[in-house]
Order: C-alpha cells, then structure tokens, then sequence
C-alpha cells in the first residue's frame, strides 16, 4: 500500500540528510517521486554504495509511502551500519516502520533508543520512554467502533470525508475522465479531485458517487475541504496554483487553503464562484487541511509555518468576515508535538486529530482531545480498531449519532487509501475516592455500591488503602446513576452522576461526614443525645457529661474544627426566664468543654435563645403533649469551620 494522502497532507518533509552519489535519484526524491527514487537508489546499493547516505534515502522513499516492510529492512541496515553516525530521528523512524509490520517487542527496544537519544525535548522521546501510557495501553483499549469498507473506495485513493448537505464530500485520484490525466510522482497515481457519495439512511455506507466542485477543480491536487454551518462557503486545500504550479527556493510546491461560495443556478444545482486564498498562505510553507468550528466563528488547520514545533502542527484563527482572520495561533505542546499532527476535526465536544508525535500502534493515529471549559485535555488515543499497524486520519463523527467515517491505508482495504464508515459505541466506566468530608482524609474499606436509575444494585467494590474505589463493568453513556458508600462511624452518602456522551472514565468522589455529624438545611451540626439539666438548673449532670465528651472527642479528632452552642427551651414558663436559663445552660456547656481541652477561641459563641426558636407549632397557651414540648429543648452544636 502507498501512502497517497498522507503525502499530500505530510506538507514539507524535513531534511535531515545530505546527498548521494545517485544524482538522478535525487532529484527524483526532492521532488517527492518516492517510487521511482527508490528502485534507482537500490540500484546503485546492488552496485556497491551502501553509503549512510544512500540507506537514509532508500529507507525514506518507502517510509514516506508506508511501505514499512522494506522501510524496516533498510533502516535496519542503517542503524547497524551507522549507530553513532545518523541522527536520533532515524532510530524513531525504525521504530515506526517495525510498528507497520506490528513487530511491537522490537518497536519498543528502539523507541527507547530513540528516547536515549534525544537531547533536545522532544513530546515522542516522553511518550517512548514509556513513562506515562504504554503501548501495551493503548493495545488494552477497549475496542469502542465496528469500521466498513465503503463501496465507492476504488484501487487508488479515497480519503478525506467531510459531511455536506447530509452527504459525503471525499477526496479521490481514481477519477481522471477530466482534466487530471498527469500522475503524481509522489506514487505514481492522478492528482487528487473531489467526489460527492450519497450516504445511505443507516449512515453505515456511501454510494452513487459523482463529481464535486468542478469550477474549483484544476490540474493538479484538491482535496481536504471544511464547510461552514450555514454550507454557503468551502475551504479547500490546493497546491499554490494560479495558472501554473509555484515552488518554493528548495523547489517545493507548497499547499494553501482557499475559499469560494456557493450560488445556486437556475436548477437548482450549485456552483462555486469567487475562488480565493485565505490571506495567512504563503508560498514560503504550506497550510492546508481546513475544519470549521460549529459555531462558524474558528477555522483549524495544519501548517508548517515559522512558529511550528514539529514536521507540521495545528493553528486557529478567528474568522472576522470579509475573507479577513486573526494571526493564527498555534495549540501549543498539548496538542502539537515534534511530529506531525494534522487533518483536525472540531466539534463542540473536542478536536480530533491524526498524529505520529503520540505514542501510537502505527505511523499516523487518531487521537481526541475534549474540550473542557474552552480548554482542550491531554489527547487520547481512541485504540483499535479504528488505529492500525498503518496511517488511519481523517477522521469526522456526527456527535449526536456517533456514527461517523475515517481514512486508512491499511492492508485489508480496497486500495492505497480507503473511506471506512464506522459506529462509535460509547463505553463509560466510573471510578473515584471515598474521603472524610471534615478532614478530607482517604477512606479505606469503604463499600462503594453502584446502582441504576431504578435503584438496582448493579455493581459493589470497596476502597482501597488510598481510598480509591473502580467499578470493573461498562457503563452506559449519557445515563444515569447513583453511586452509595458507607462505613462505620460514618454516614453514608449517595452521590448521583450522569455519565457524559463520550466513552472514557467519570471520576465521582464521595465525601461520608462522621457518624455524629449532620447536615440539616445546608447547616452542619454535631449531632449528640439529649442534654438533661436539673429543674431550674445549669450545672452539667454526669448523664450530659457522657454526652458532651462525645463533642470533645470529635472536636479532638477534627482540630480545625470551630462550632456555635445554641441552648432551647419549651414554651411552659415566663419568656424572659426561659431565655435567661437557656443562656447559662449554654455557657454551662461551653465551660464543661474548655475544661475538657478545647481551645476557646474553638467555640466561636454560646447563646441561649430561650423558647424563640421553636421547631414546632408548641407556644405559649398551645396545648401539646410532653413529647411535642421535649423536641423544642435542645442544645445544638453548629460546625462554622471545618
């Protein structure tokens, strides 16, 4: 399989070597013809010039068209041949293509070779020197998509897909019955147009394909469009052409973006008029690969721009209307690596993206990072199958159905590049801590139950020594549920979690208050038996004294906790009596638990409030009975720091 797309997507190669003797194959691989560079530089091998020079070149003109196994046979004569001689990027390089060929155990050994190497920061180097996630990982994802070969792809190249008008738009070198009859030296295949596939109503396959955008077709590449929401303008990625093909000072023939807007003619048709680049091209570095944000207002795209930190990188810019854009602006190293990241897809819920910066199964994989309070998270590998041992970008998803399609030039396909539709099945799992809610202290042994939105028990596990706690079952996306724990000397608590629309892990902490702790309309209050007083009396009995130690005890466990003593009576005496008892029963209580150790700046007041704060309807001249009148005497502990 060649690497069609990705060719025209890689942008500008960097050059990390000299020439050769083969002077002829060099020209042929400045020029990107990889497939006719490549037979002539084993040529001159056979004839006796194993040079670094020569290795590096024939090892390259297949890794730059995916043809990892003869990539992996010459670079593996490369790093023997040369292993204090070549740059670092070739031991990556290696690693690469042992990957294509799924030699994973060898792909490792040089990745951390690579790493060691290194000396300069480098995202791959991190990711290699398998510090964070592993490749054995990513291979224990969770499968979560079923992909299908479209029936439009052909021997050649389709890729690219990009939703329009309920349809699919696609890139594709297999339709030469107009205009583009040259090949591309590249892989020896036509330039690349656009076709419109009808997508069937179970969005599972396309068909009936037919030319696109034929008033923006030239002689050369089209390919990677974006629309914006209301499907009035496209932006396309075209190699620098007005007329004739540009070049650059090093010969190479940059790609830009350009726009052009949707008329509608007499029958209803469309047709693109008013063809324009956006003003952030250059002739000097290549900018392609359009998406637009849901809302209009962001254009993303891939560039190797000054500013860029690997081969090619991410931007965005701000679209101002009237073909006018902000500076672009790069991702930043979250996103961007010292690889290559490109063909972006935004949506409202996170931007998807193809990478070989990112430890990955194979040279190009699809990654997604969410979006979290309009700031994107470390990005994800989504696995297999939709990542191969080969290049897999292009990646789009209608959100709502999670149905969507991706490019591939895996070997089970029909051709160099192939269209898969595929089903994302949302997984979710949920995971968390069990926490002292006063102290915040781990919780160990804690039984954590999950249960449906029935009630259902479903799953049970227990914290661990660090609190920690992980239902081990898939979960439902956008469902809910609830979430109990429990333990002795705790209350338990029940937390409910609705889990997002995408797969991954909801983390859901749950805080247990201790047992003589409440929470009554918000107030936290330390909850103890009755405190009996004598008739007329505010000295505190041996019978409250058990009962306040249990205060004492846990303001010595918690000892940054404050707290207020409020002091109640009944309504069966004069008013003013009644306030004037509570207040000594309430400084009595504040005097018991000073003696007992507590600081007294812990106890932030001790008031009486007599029979003013009723809790019933029990006032004055109400008759009720001695249970009734029994609620409203009451000594209350209120928590007002923690």
């Amino acid at each position: 399989m060649k690497r069609t797309i990705t060719i025209l997507v890689i942008l500008v190669i960097q050059t990390i070597y000299s020439q050769t003797k083969n002077k002829a194959a060099d020209a042929l691989f400045d020029k990107m013809y990889y497939v006719e560079a490549a037979k002539s530089y084993e040529v001159s091998i056979k004839n006796g010039d194993p040079s670094r020079e020569m290795l590096q070149r024939l090892g390259d003109s297949y890794y730059f068209n995916t043809q990892m196994e003869n990539a992996s046979k010459w670079y593996k004569k490369l790093v023997a041949d040369y292993p204090t001689e070549i740059s670092p990027e070739y031991f990556f390089r290696y690693a690469q293509s042992l990957q294509g060929i799924q030699n994973y155990e060898l792909a490792k050994k040089w990745m951390k070779t690579f790493a060691s190497k290194q000396k300069t920061t480098d995202v791959r180097a991190q990711n290699f020197s398998l510090k964070n996630t592993t490749l054995e990982d990513i291979e224990n994802i969770k499968p979560s998509f079923t992909l299908e070969n479209l029936e439009i792809n052909t021997a050649y190249s389709d890729f690219g897909p990009m939703f329009y008008k309920g349809d699919l738009v696609f890139s594709t070198t297999s339709d030469s019955s107009y205009f583009k009859t040259d090949k591309y030296g590249w892989n020896d295949q036509p330039y690349l147009s656009m076709q419109l596939g009808k997508i069937n109503q179970t969005q599972s396959n396309v068909s009936s394909k037919q030319r696109f955008g034929k008033e923006i077709s030239t002689n050369f590449h089209e390919a990677c469009v974006a629309f914006s929401p209301d499907e009035r303008t496209i932006y396309f990625t075209r190699n620098n052409y007005n007329g004739k093909l540009k070049r650059d000072s090093k010969g190479i023939n940059n790609l830009k973006i350009y726009t052009a807007t949707a008329v509608e003619t007499a029958n209803e048709t469309v047709q693109w008029k008013d063809v324009k680049e956006v003003p952030f091209n250059s002739d000097s570095y290549s900018v392609g690969h359009p998406s637009i944000s849901k809302d209009g207002k962001k254009l993303y795209f891939v560039s190797d721009m000054p500013g860029t930190i690997g081969s090619s990188d991410i931007f965005v810019v701000d679209i101002l209307g009237e073909n006018q854009y902000s500076n672009p602006k790069n991702l930043g190293e979250k996103i961007n690596t010292t690889g290559r990241e490109m063909f972006p897809f935004i949506t409202d819920q996170a931007l998807y993206f193809a990478s070989d910066g990112f430890l990955g199964l194979g040279g190009l994989d699809v990654f997604e990072s969410r979006i979290n309070d309009g700031a994107f998270s470390e990005p994800a590998n989504l696995g297999a199958p939709l990542n191969s041992n080969m290049d897999d970008f292009a990646y789009i998803v209608n959100e709502e159905t999670n149905k969507g399609f991706v490019s591939s030039n895996r070997k089970t396909g029909k051709g160099d590049d192939d269209i898969y539709s595929f089903e994302r099945f949302c997984n979710q799992s949920i995971n968390g801590s069990v926490f002292d809610a006063i102290s915040n202290n781990k919780i160990a042994g804690a039984i954590v139950i999950l249960k449906n939105q029935n009630g259902e028990k479903i799953a049970e596990t227990v914290s661990q020594i660090d609190g920690k706690y992980e239902f081990g079952k898939a979960l439902n996306c956008n469902t809910s549920y609830s979430i109990e724990a429990s333990k002795d000397s705790f209350n338990s608590n029940t937390k409910t979690v609705k889990t997002p629309n995408n797969s991954g892990k909801t983390e859901v902490p749950v805080g247990l208050d201790p047992a003589l702790i409440v929470r009554e309309n918000g107030v936290l209050k330390i909850k103890i038996g009755i405190i009996f007083f004598d008739l007329d009396k505010s000295d505190i009995r041996y019978d409250a004294a058990i009962e306040l130690n249990k205060v004492v005890l846990l303001m010595h466990q918690y000892n940054t906790v404050v707290i207020k003593i409020e002091s109640h009576t009944d309504s069966r005496a004069d008013d003013q009596y009644n306030l004037e008892l509570s207040d000594r029963r309430a400084k009595a209580t504040r005097d018991y638990l000073i003696s007992q150790g507590i600081a007294p700046e812990r106890i932030e007041s001790a008031i009486g409030y007599g029979e003013t704060q009723l809790i019933n309807n029990c006032s004055n001249r109400v008759p009720c009975t001695e249970a009734q009148h029994q609620i409203n005497r009451r000594s209350e502990f209120i928590i007002t720091k923690m």
